[in-house]
């Protein structure tokens, strides 16, 4: 059973970074798309970004292009989710999720994916 542990959420201002971490153990993920949601309240949770565990392929949202990168620690075992330029509308509950996705695909609805973390809440303050 595959396990995904968020860390790194908290509150900041306008303008600050923060770098989100996904622990992800249980299994192997070298055919696994990981991915970053994140559910504004109010809001239906949507995809931010998502990369592939085995070859680095990603994929970031138009909404967040140029500000947040996704990488993975293959020493670590963690995907990460590094947000610069931070703003009150990135305020939201983060969630990491992982799906088998043996074709190579990147998923990007949340159906798409099985195993989902906790999530870690981030709050930007104006």
């Amino acid at each position: 059973q595959a396990q995904l542990v968020e860390s790194g959420g908290g509150l900041v201002q306008a303008g600050d970074s923060l770098k989100l971490s996904c622990a992800a153990s249980g299994r192997t993920f070298s055919n696994y798309a990981m991915g970053w949601f994140r559910q504004a309240p109010g809001k239906g949770r949507e995809l931010v970004a998502a990369i592939r565990w085995g070859g680095g392929r990603t994929y970031h949202a138009d909404s967040v292009k140029g500000r947040f990168t996704i990488s993975r620690d293959l020493t670590k075992n963690t995907v990460d989710l590094q947000m610069n330029s931070l703003g009150p509308e990135n305020t939201a509950v983060y969630y990491c999720a992982a799906v088998w996705a043996p074709d190579g695909t990147l998923p990007k609805s949340q159906s798409d994916y099985d195993y989902w973390g906790q999530g870690t809440q981030v709050t930007v303050s104006s």
